[in-house]
């Protein structure tokens, strides 16, 4: 089966610190690639700054909104890829409190927490697992319950990569949950480049996605401008199981739009 793949809903800018291009250069990389949609999803997590509680340092994401919607014929979404922090499901800055704007002066309406200041004006936002240490010694139902608990934050339209974090987890709880909320399960290309481990269960979750009718989203999570939109691998894994196509929500933006506004995140469908 041949897939073609329009958006790129995971990808990253210089902003997470091991990323190399900037966001013009993705959107020209994204308009090279003839996509439709790019979706900058910066890291929003404990990797960037050691000062959580400065907003100064996060700027560059509470203000993204300020970016144009349509870039050199690309429709351009902003969003971020914050870490799920607790087995709770919390999100990065969930308990961090900021009260200064970035010039010093005092928030309008008094303190917010971290998580809230930088993401109250994104499109959505990617929950993913990175650092694991707050699941050492957690068993399933906990590992499980840290991304149902994800799931329920307003912004998170999207997991990202649960094949790469290698917890282990309750795949069809998950994944049931994720389909009753209209959010997608990410399956992304640069998990293709991890180790065996990861592509056996990226492998087994995109087949549990198809046997239950679970929505995807394929990015290609780059971190540099030449791998935007560049599908090198995930044609070939997705056809390998017959992965349905019509299951594939990034594989144009009418369909992607349409999802997200399906989750109750964000309306954009005027951009179709």
């Amino acid at each position: 089966m041949d897939y073609t793949i329009r958006c790129d809903t995971h990808t990253h800018t210089l902003f997470s610190r091991h990323a190399y291009s900037t966001i013009e250069e993705n959107v020209r990389a994204a308009k090279a690639q003839g996509l439709e949609l790019l979706a900058s999803t910066d890291h929003y997590s404990s990797m960037l700054y050691h000062d959580f509680s400065d907003s100064r340092n996060y700027q560059y994401l509470s203000t993204a909104h300020e970016w144009p919607r349509e870039w050199m014929g690309v429709t351009l979404l902003e969003g971020c890829e914050a870490d799920i922090v607790d087995l709770t499901g919390h999100l990065f800055g969930w308990d961090i409190e900021v009260s200064k704007t970035i010039t010093g002066d005092d928030f309008k309406y008094g303190p917010e927490t971290l998580l809230h200041h930088v993401t109250k004006k994104m499109d959505y936002v990617i929950a993913s697992v990175h650092g694991k240490r707050f699941a050492d010694g957690a068993d399933r139902v906990q590992c499980t319950k840290a991304y149902l608990g994800a799931l329920d934050h307003h912004k998170v339209f999207i997991l990202g990569h649960i094949g790469r974090s290698g917890l282990d987890v309750d795949v069809d709880e998950i994944l049931l949950k994720a389909k009753s909320m209209h959010k997608l399960i990410e399956i992304n290309e640069h998990t293709m480049d991890t180790d065996e481990g990861a592509i056996r269960r990226c492998r087994a979750i995109a087949i549990r996605c198809a046997e239950l009718d679970v929505p995807i989203s394929v990015a290609t999570d780059a971190h540099i401008s030449c791998k935007i939109g560049k599908f090198t691998r995930l044609p070939a894994f997705l056809s390998e199981i017959h992965f349905p196509e019509e299951l594939i929500m990034s594989r144009d933006k009418a369909h992607f739009l349409t999802a997200l506004k399906q989750s109750g995140i964000t309306d954009l469908t005027a951009l179709i």
